[in-house]
């Protein structure tokens, strides 16, 4: 007998989300259905029950999937199958992943999957939004160790208001949107895009979501107390207090001592504090090395954490030697690689982007065939992380979610400083040369100058920093710092990437480790980012300090033109005969598209001859008849009272015999013409019942000196021709007259 449980949560706007367990997937450790409106979601949770052996971290796989069949749609390609995951399916799992893992028990290492997936949507709501909360609600109903509830809201701004999980059609209004995850004190992670707004305005939006989000959380937190399950016991950690203390004792003074050095060679520190840990398992009894080995690592992990946090704190001195809000020496260079249509390198102390932009056709769209999302993308960003870039010796086995999430946040930085109206389409690619922290905002860096180098008229030009924090649990002290190190990211309480242009900030994205971080600490890593930003942008000012005039001589040249929707059809030709016409006969790539206010034509090309040719191509097709005009054009057929003429493409005209020459000409054989032959004629009448065309020659010759026009009888007086009526049929008579056509 089912048993389902239900709680509902309402939105600020009067929406509803509906949560329900007991119906569906019984046998995982958790399994939620979440309804709002026509939007349902499934996500279920299951946790290995034994952690694998010598596993010390929390192996957590989250996987968002949508199906094409709950939008009514089929996928795409051959198989007609969801395969694999698709960009947006990726970065909205990382969205919940990275709320998620912080809050899972330090010493829980079994193996635990979060699966989300999409079974009915209407395109009203948008599901992303939904997933956090749905795979928090699944956990908060098992038996799986969990220090939640947590859950994610959208935030935008719309007409100046905010809006909690906006649709698609209020999100196109935005001029701000954010991702937020937090628990029902803290915020967890942000992620977000805006159109050059205040640290005020940021701070005001992430209130407006954590709101929001307690409303969400006390919902789950009820909804397991109806479920009544308990929590699991579990034992992955076998510790030794004993030698967690004589690993404290014997190594925390020369660790102190690294971080206390103030060295930039980030190899030297790690040689260094690798050495201290070897130096104390090369002590131990050799009976009992490969016994203690892993417990020393972990424990020496820990006193090097603490030693890093203290200097910070307590001296104010950096694994590198900066002060807080210095950044690290940086130096860059446009125009790098001469094949590129724009390249630059920028190094920030010892992380480093090349970047290129490649400027293409509309045939170089990118096509987006997601469930919920159709369309094309006409500026991208792509991200790549070889691991030589920190001198690891592994193989690079294609693009990863890490590379997919650090070129959406440059992506997103960028993007809405893209010039509106920009003819060509434009790829950034970032390759990582060297990193130690904050390579993403590297290739922000990289990508503004990349950009301005290739000639594109960016609005404003973009600068981005990661900013850290250090707190102390023991105290209420705590230091912001700006430009952090790998180090400082890993054994730090925040990662928060800031980018935007001297206006105000465009992207950001923020997971914070500790708990209790307060609006007045995000507020002064705000201000303290804004500095660091604009430090940053006067550099690459300095560097190129507007975009060039020009393009590169090897950049393809594009035109664009706009014609009537009716002639659209002419242009493309049956089959699209016409247009591959005009490409072959030009060597220009053309493309059109239908538009609300015609047909946008993108006529493009390595050199302007083919351009132009191309353009006359189009323009003998789309132009107007025009009476008194002269054209160019070729005879089609010939008959016995005249020609007709191909004056414009698609459009024959009338040469009627008395129309070649002043002179008179008693048939069609004297007026020399043939099939085929290229003549100069004149428009003199579009009629305007019929819309024929009568076309002359003779209009263009010079009327011979004391020319009479002859005059022709009416139509009833003439005479009959020779021989009298018509011959008839052979036969006799005509036979009954037909049906009029």
């Amino acid at each position: 007998m089912l048993n389902p449980i239900k709680k509902t949560i309402a939105l600020p706007d009067g929406r509803e989300i509906t949560l329900e367990t007991g119906k569906l997937a019984k046998q995982a450790d958790g399994a939620v259905e979440l309804r709002m409106g026509n939007t349902m979601l499934l996500a279920t949770v299951v946790s290995a029950k034994e952690a694998g052996e010598g596993v010390d971290f929390m192996p957590l796989q989250v996987e968002y999937k949508e199906k094409y069949a709950s939008f009514g749609r089929y996928p795409g390609g051959f198989l007609k199958r969801e395969g694999r995951a698709s960009d947006y399916e990726i970065l909205t799992s990382r969205l919940v992943d990275r709320v998620l893992r912080p809050l899972f028990p330090d010493n829980y290492h079994a193996d635990t999957f979060v699966n989300i997936t999409l079974y009915s949507t209407d395109g009203v709501d948008i599901p992303d939004a939904l997933a956090g909360l749905a795979a928090s609600a699944a956990i908060a109903v098992s038996d799986v160790p969990f220090n939640g509830p947590i859950s994610e809201v959208r935030v935008a701004r719309v007409d100046g208001q905010f809006v909690i999980d906006p649709t698609f059609d209020q999100l196109e209004k935005a001029d701000m949107e954010l991702m937020v995850g937090a628990t029902y004190d803290n915020i967890m992670m942000v992620e977000g895009e805006m159109d050059e707004v205040s640290e005020t305005d940021l701070l005001n939006a992430l209130k407006a979501a954590h709101e929001a989000i307690r409303t969400q959380c006390k919902a789950q937190i009820e909804l397991a107390e109806a479920v009544g399950r308990a929590k699991r016991e579990y034992c992955h950690e076998v510790n030794d207090e004993e030698l967690r203390k004589d690993v404290h004792d014997k190594c925390y003074a020369k660790a102190y001592a690294i971080a206390q050095a103030g060295s930039a060679d980030k190899h030297w520190r790690q040689d260094s504090f690798d050495a201290i840990c070897k130096e104390y398992i090369e002590s131990l009894p050799e009976e009992e090395r490969d016994e203690k080995t892993p417990l020393v690592k972990r424990y020496y992990h820990d006193v090097e954490r603490e030693a890093v946090r203290r200097c910070i704190l307590d001296e104010g001195v950096r694994l590198d030697g900066r002060k807080t809000t210095d950044i690290r020496p940086i130096w860059c260079e446009v125009d790098y690689i001469p094949g590129p249509h724009g390249s630059a390198v920028f190094t920030r102390g010892e992380t480093q982007s090349l970047s290129t932009v490649t400027l293409g056709t509309k045939l170089d769209e990118k096509i987006i065939d997601d469930v919920l999302n159709q369309g094309h993308e006409r500026f991208l960003l792509h991200y790549n992380f070889p691991p030589f870039s920190t001198g690891e010796a592994k193989p690079q086995r294609g693009v990863g979610r890490r590379e997919i999430g650090h070129g959406n946040l440059a992506h997103r930085a960028l993007k809405r400083m893209f010039p509106e109206g920009f003819p060509y389409c434009c790829r950034i690619v970032s390759d990582i040369l060297e990193s130690n922290g904050s390579s993403s905002m590297a290739t922000v860096c990289a990508g503004t100058l990349a950009l301005l180098d290739a000639g594109v008229k960016m609005k404003k030009p973009v600068s981005g920093i990661a900013m850290g924090l250090i707190t102390d649990t023991d105290s209420p002290k705590y230091a912001i710092l700006s430009d952090i190190l790998g180090d400082e990211d890993h054994l730090g309480d925040m990662d928060f990437k800031v980018t935007g242009t001297r206006d105000g900030i465009t992207a950001t994205q923020m997971d914070i480790k500790c708990d209790g971080l307060s609006y007045e600490i995000l507020e002064r890593a705000l201000n303290q980012a804004r500095d660091g930003r604009l430090h940053i942008l006067d550099i690459i000012e300095q560097t190129i300090p507007q975009p060039r005039e020009d393009y590169k001589p090897h950049v393809p040249r594009i035109v664009t033109m706009l014609i009537p929707k009716e002639l659209i059809g002419a242009v493309i030709g049956p089959g699209g005969k016409v247009i591959q016409g005009i490409q072959e006969a030009s060597g220009a790539t053309v493309s059109i598209d239908e538009i609300d206010e015609g047909g946008y034509i993108e006529v493009a090309a390595a050199n302007k001859a083919s351009i132009d040719k191309a353009l006359d191509m189009i323009n003998a097709i789309v132009e107007l008849p025009e009476e008194g005009k002269t054209y160019t054009g070729k005879v089609r057929s010939i008959l016995e009272f005249g020609a007709f003429v191909e004056f414009m493409p698609n459009r024959d005209g009338l040469l009627h015999i008395s129309e070649i020459s002043w002179n008179r000409l008693e048939n069609m054989e004297s007026s020399g013409l043939k099939e085929g032959d290229t003549v100069e004629v004149k428009l003199i009448e579009i009629d305007k019942k019929t819309g024929k065309y009568r076309l002359s020659m003779r209009a263009l010759q010079p009327k011979p000196e004391g020319y009479v026009e002859r005059e022709r009888a009416p139509r009833g007086d003439r005479p009959r021709r020779e021989g009298g009526d018509r011959p008839r049929r052979e036969g006799g008579d005509r036979g009954p007259r037909g049906p009029r056509r």
